[in-house]
């Protein structure tokens, strides 16, 4: 009898790539002559919420293009940040806070278990917490579910990876 193969999607990002592209952003933020003296920060809270805070809007759009250029080049998905929106803090700042996307929501777990069943292929998929443990007999189903989860992955606006692969 044929063995069951399955794999997991997932949604989350290397912990310590994200404190490391933070920390280059913060030695740019200290030697990059346009913001040199702007009194800018950018901190890491718990790895739920990256805070940029600095003088104008300007100014944080230019930290922001810095921040997603570290994080591509680190290997991470800027999909794993969700912006929200600008606000006033002390001293006539800026502040604008991001949100660290990890974990698959449950609406999204529906959405990507449907999408899998319209396929017509012949695997199984099943929403565990917050991931989605896809399986079936034939290890071409799985790579094929893969490649269309890979093809929308613009449609879930989520970084998708697939682990546990057997």
């Amino acid at each position: 009898m044929a063995k069951d193969c399955s794999f997991d999607v997932v949604s989350e990002f290397d912990k310590q790539e994200l404190v490391n592209a933070v920390d280059q952003v913060k030695r740019d933020l200290t030697s990059r002559f346009d913001l040199k003296n702007s009194n800018s920060s950018i901190d890491l809270e718990a790895d739920k919420t990256i805070t940029i805070t600095t003088n104008d809007e300007m100014k944080l759009r230019n930290i922001y293009d810095i921040l997603q250029t570290k994080l591509v080049k680190r290997g991470l998905s800027i999909k794993i940040l969700d912006p929200q929106s600008i606000e006033n803090a002390l001293g006539g700042n800026v502040r604008q806070i991001f949100n660290l996307r990890k974990g698959l929501t449950q609406e999204l777990a529906k959405k990507i278990v449907a999408d899998i069943k319209d396929s017509k292929l012949k695997v199984q998929a099943s929403i565990q917490g917050e991931q989605v443990r896809v399986s079936g007999k034939s290890k071409d189903d799985l790579q094929e579910v893969i490649k269309m989860l890979r093809a929308n992955e613009d449609k879930y606006d989520y970084p998708l990876q697939f682990t546990n692969y057997r």
